[in-house]
C-alpha cells in the first residue's frame, strides 16, 4: 500500500495535476488505523486536519468545514485534509454535500467506514474515490502495539509490567483491533495501580475489561479441547452444551473461520446424507463469517451450531469413503470392468470391444440396470451402509432396491 505510485504515497507526498489523489475511503474494521492514516497524510505534508464524526455532524458542519478549507487555501495557500469518520452514517444529502469539494479538489477527503461502501456509500462519491480495504492487525503487530505502549512515554512509561499471561490474554481478547487492546491496557493499568500493584496480572485484567478471563490458549492443548468439546457436543446433539463451547471459544478471541471449519467437517463426518442441508448452512455459515466477521459472525455460528446438534445423525458416509480407501490401502481393487473404460482410449490402441459393451442406464426403465460396475475382487463389498435416521431412510430403502437390480435378481434390465 506504501508502494511507488501507491495511492496512499500520492496521499501523503501529494502531487499537482491530474494524478493527484482528492478522495479516498478507508474500508475497515475498527482499531486497523484509519484515523492514524488520515492523520500522516495531513501531517506528512503539512496540511490541515480537520476530522468530523458522522454520528454527530450533519450538512452544516460539512459545509462550514469546506467553507474554511476554500478560505484557508486562498488565503494562505494551505490546503485540507478532511477526515470523516463513520461516513456510512451520513444519510444522502449529507454525503452529496462532499461532492463539490472532492470534486472541485477543494478538500482532501478522506472518508472512513467499518461497512461495505457499495452498500453505504452513495454512487457519486463512490466513482469519484479510490477505495482502501484495511485488514484486521495480526497478533505480532497488537504485540507490539502494546509492548510500545507500557513503555513509551507517551503511553504507561513503565509504571506497570504485565505478567505474560495477562499479556497473551490482552492481545487475544483485542481480537486484531489496536484501539481496543490499547483501551484494555491503560484501564488495567488504572485497576492495577489503585490495588497498590505495579503488575498487571490475570485477575487485574479480568477486572478492568470487566469480562472473565477465559483460559484458552489458542496454540496449546485448551484451543484443541475446547473445540473438541464442542464438535462433540454436536455430535452428541446437545446444542445447549455445544453453545457453551463455542461462547468460550469466541469470548476467547477463536478466529471464527477456525469454528466455522470444524463446524463444516462435522456437517458431513456427523450428519451426512441424515440431513445433507446441513452441510449446505455449515457452508453457508462459513461464508457469512468471512464477509461479515466479528462481533456479528456469533449470531451465524450460533445459528450454524444449533442446527447441526439437532439435525439426525449419520456417519455412514464418513466411514463408507474410509472403507473405501482403507481397501485400496490393503491392495484390493483389479482391473476396472471392460464396459466401463474409456472407449477413445479402445479406439486409440485398436483394442478389440468389450464382450460386455457398457450399457446406458438411461435407456432402460427405472435408469438402473443389472450390470457390475466394481472391480471383480471388490464385487459383493458394500462400504455405504446408511441408517435410519433421517433422509437416510428413505435412501435406505431406495438402496435396497437398487443393489436388487444392479444383482439382477429383479426386474430392471
Amino acid at each position: 500500500m506504501l508502494g511507488e505510485g501507491s495511492p496512499l504515497r500520492r496521499l501523503l507526498h501529494p502531487e499537482s495535476g491530474p494524478a493527484k489523489v482528492s478522495s479516498v475511503i478507508l474500508f475497515g474494521p475498527p482499531g486497523s488505523g484509519k484515523t492514524t492514516l488520515a492523520q500522516l497524510v495531513a501531517l506528512s505534508s503539512g496540511r490541515r486536519f480537520v476530522e468530523l464524526s458522522a454520528v454527530a455532524a450533519g450538512v452544516k458542519d460539512v459545509r462550514e468545514a469546506i467553507d474554511r478549507a476554500k478560505y484557508e487555501l486562498g488565503a494562505t495557500g494551505v490546503e485540507t485534509v478532511l477526515f470523516v469518520d463513520e461516513v456510512h452514517r451520513f444519510n444522502k444529502a449529507q454525503q452529496d454535500a462532499l461532492l463539490p469539494a472532492v470534486e472541485n479538489r477543494l478538500v482532501t477527503l478522506v472518508a472512513a467506514t467499518t461497512e461495505n461502501p457499495a452498500f453505504s456509500i452513495i454512487s457519486p462519491l463512490l466513482s469519484r474515490s479510490l477505495l482502501l480495504t484495511l485488514r484486521p492487525l495480526d497478533e505480532a503487530a497488537i504485540r507490539t502495539v502494546v509492548a510500545r505502549a507500557a513503555v513509551d512515554p507517551r503511553g504507561l512509561d513503565n509504571s506497570v509490567t504485565i505478567s505474560e499471561s495477562a499479556f497473551e490474554t490482552l492481545i487475544r481478547l483485542a481480537g486484531g483491533d489496536a484501539r481496543r487492546s490499547l483501551t484494555y491496557l491503560e484501564a488495567a493499568a488504572g485497576a492495577s495501580l489503585s490495588r497498590g500493584s505495579a503488575e498487571i496480572d490475570d485477575e487485574t485484567l479480568a477486572l478492568a475489561v470487566d469480562r472473565m478471563v477465559v483460559n484458552y490458549d489458542r496454540n496449546g492443548d485448551q484451543h484443541y479441547d475446547v473445540a473438541s468439546a464442542l464438535i462433540k457436543s454436536v455430535r452428541g446433539s446437545d446444542a445447549d452444551a455445544a453453545l457453551h463451547y463455542l461462547a468460550r471459544m469466541l469470548e476467547a478471541g477463536e478466529d471464527p473461520r477456525f469454528i466455522a471449519r470444524r463446524l463444516m467437517i462435522s456437517a458431513s463426518e456427523d450428519i451426512g446424507l441424515a440431513d445433507s442441508n446441513a452441510l449446505t448452512v455449515a457452508v453457508a455459515a462459513a461464508q457469512a463469517c468471512a464477509l461479515i466477521g466479528m462481533p456479528e459472525a456469533r449470531i451465524i455460528l450460533g445459528h450454524a451450531t444449533i442446527y447441526l446438534a439437532t439435525a439426525p445423525k449419520s456417519n455412514a458416509a464418513y466411514l463408507a469413503i474410509d472403507g473405501a480407501i482403507a481397501d485400496l490401502r490393503a491392495g484390493k481393487g483389479g482391473a476396472i470392468p471392460a464396459g466401463l473404460r474409456d472407449t477413445h482410449g479402445a479406439v486409440r490402441f485398436m483394442e478389440s470391444p468389450p464382450e460386455e459393451p457398457y450399457r446406458y442406464p438411461h435407456d432402460y426403465p427405472g435408469g438402473v440396470i443389472a450390470a457390475q460396475y466394481a472391480p471383480d475382487d471388490l464385487r459383493e463389498r458394500e462400504y455405504y451402509q446408511p441408517t435410519r435416521h433421517g433422509a437416510e431412510a428413505r435412501i435406505s430403502d431406495a438402496l435396497v432396491r437398487i443393489q436388487e437390480i444392479l444383482k439382477g435378481e429383479r426386474g430392471g434390465s
